[in-house]
């Protein structure tokens, strides 16, 4: 799928803190995924709106809001009660699920599957 190996944003707007962001999200998403993604009720909107913040075709702003939320996914967020970082995603996730195509949730499906499986 494009989104799954999609480059850098490239946008003049992006700054220095939104592209380190954007890295941190690449980097450390799949690992805090694996650890806590089957466990959350919201795991497949989590997921594919890690998708879609890395669709090129997803507005600019809308892959602004994403990585900025996905930031806030820590290591251990069910384990010790986080809400407030579960109410930052949550509510990014309502308001960008009009930008969520069905592409992206059918890749956060196959992906929570293979987490719950134990391959990813």
């Amino acid at each position: 799928m494009p989104f799954e190996r999609a480059t850098s944003w490239g946008h003049g707007g992006f700054d220095e803190r939104g592209a380190r962001n954007e890295e941190r999200v690449r980097r450390d998403f799949w690992r805090k995924a694996a650890r806590v993604a089957a466990k959350l009720p919201f795991a497949e909107d989590l997921l594919a709106a890690y998708y879609c913040a890395f669709d090129q075709a997803t507005p600019f702003r809308v892959r602004a809001a994403l990585i900025g939320a996905l930031d806030f996914v820590p290591d251990v967020l069910p384990l010790l009660g986080f809400t407030d970082d579960a109410a930052i995603l949550l509510t990014a996730l309502r308001m960008v699920a009009g930008h969520l195509r069905p592409e992206h949730r059918d890749a956060a499906r196959v992906a929570l599957e293979r987490i719950k499986a134990g391959r990813e």
